[in-house]
C-alpha cells in the first residue's frame, strides 16, 4: 500500500509546545481534506472527547511565537482571519479526531499520523541511547587518557639515572 501523505511531510508538522509533541489544527484539517473551521466545529461539538492532555488552545503569545519560529505558517489559511486561537492536538488528540471525523480519508490519514508519531518517538529514543553511550565512552576514555598523560608527565619529570656525556673535545 502506498502512503497517502509522505511521512516527512507529517513529521515536519509535529511541533513541541508545552512539553508535548503536537500538530496544529490547520495542518490536520489540510491533511484530512476539510476546512479548519469544520474540523474545529466537530471538536467543539464533541469537546468531552478532548481533555486538556489531548487538545490545547494556544495563547496569543504561543501562536505568535510559533508563527515567527516557522515563518512558513500562514496567518489563517488562505488569507482569512481566524475568529479563535488555534488548537493543537497531542498524539492522543489526533487519535481521537478519527472518532469525530468519520471519513475514509480521515481514517487513512490518522493511521499515517500515528505511524509518524511512533517513528518520531523511536528516533528520539535512539538519540537518547546514543547520547548515553557516548557519555559513558567519554568517561571511560577520559580516565584511560588521564593514565597515559600522567605516565608521560612522570617520564618527563623523572631525572635521568645516567649522567650525560659532555659534548665536544676533552683536554
Amino acid at each position: 500500500m502506498t502512503e497517502l501523505i509522505p511521512m516527512e511531510r507529517i513529521e515536519k508538522q509535529i511541533f513541541l509546545i508545552r512539553g508535548h509533541k503536537v500538530m496544529l489544527d490547520s495542518h490536520l484539517a489540510e491533511l484530512y481534506g476539510v476546512s479548519t473551521k469544520r474540523l474545529n466545529e466537530q471538536v467543539r461539538r464533541n469537546i468531552k472527547r478532548f481533555p486538556p492532555d489531548f487538545l490545547i488552545e494556544l495563547s496569543k503569545e504561543e501562536d505568535e511565537a510559533l508563527r515567527s519560529q516557522y515563518a512558513t505558517l500562514k496567518k489563517s489559511g488562505r488569507g482569512r482571519h481566524r475568529k479563535y486561537l488555534p488548537y493543537v492536538f497531542t498524539e492522543q488528540g489526533v487519535a481521537m479526531l478519527s472518532t469525530v471525523l468519520n471519513s475514509e480519508r480521515a481514517i487513512q490519514v490518522n493511521i499515517e499520523i500515528m505511524r509518524a508519531f511512533v517513528q518520531l518517538r523511536a528516533l528520539l529514543a535512539t538519540h537518547k541511547d546514543l547520547a548515553q553511550k557516548l557519555a559513558q565512552m567519554e568517561k571511560k576514555y577520559d580516565h584511560q587518557f588521564k593514565i597515559v598523560f600522567d605516565a608521560i608527565r612522570d617520564m618527563m619529570t623523572q631525572p635521568s639515572a645516567k649522567p650525560k656525556n659532555p659534548i665536544g673535545f676533552r683536554n
